[in-house]
């Protein structure tokens, strides 16, 4: 299954069945909203990885505005904005607002699913990005425990040292309490 959960918003119910058809066709997880106001309370209270978007809606929540309230609740939300008055300003508005992509009407699927795969794949790479400097801090942690005990050991070590030294040229005691006084040092 692929593991992107997919927001469809549009009034066209026959756009939205066949879009839930091919998607769940690709094995998506698909949510439907027929209009923006739909689409906010889905947000709000679903976890959505890819919102695909009609530019103009009926109601008072536009495609746009969809792509505005996608991102303010959740920047990591990729929106596509479908639209049958395909402009190059309307377009980059929409990537302006954040979108990552805009499909004209009729729906090339072969491209939809492109799109679709590359956000898969980008989200994949961020993952392993983020387990990659996960394990870098445990290791990160680690090191620097085993350095602060090495750094440890290392002064008792020398202090240790330090110590038979002064015991062994200590002429006012004999050599043999010298001796047997820094052996009982090395052994403890």
């Amino acid at each position: 299954m692929n593991n992107l959960t997919i927001l469809v918003v549009d009034d066209d119910p026959v756009i939205r069945r066949l879009l839930e058809q091919r998607l769940a066709k690709e094995n998506y997880s698909v949510l439907l909203a027929n209009d923006g106001s739909e689409a906010e309370k889905i947000l709000k209270g679903s976890h959505i990885d890819v919102v695909l978007t009609d530019l103009m809606m009926p109601g008072t929540i536009s495609g746009m505005e969809v792509i505005d309230m996608a991102k303010n609740l959740n920047r990591n939300i990729e929106v596509i904005l479908i639209t049958a008055h395909s402009s190059i300003d309307t377009a980059v508005e929409a990537m302006k607002k954040g979108a990552v992509d805009y499909l004209e009407k009729p729906i090339n699927f072969t491209e939809l699913f492109l799109r679709l795969e590359k956000i898969a794949t980008m989200r994949a790479i961020l993952r392993s990005a983020e387990d990659l400097r996960q394990a870098m801090d445990v290791t990160e942690t680690n090191a620097s425990g085993t350095i602060q005990h090495l750094e440890l050991t290392v002064r008792d070590l020398q202090q240790k040292i330090d110590t038979i030294e002064s015991i062994l040229r200590d002429d006012a005691t004999d050599s043999d309490s010298r001796i047997g006084e820094a052996l009982n040092i090395l052994l403890n």
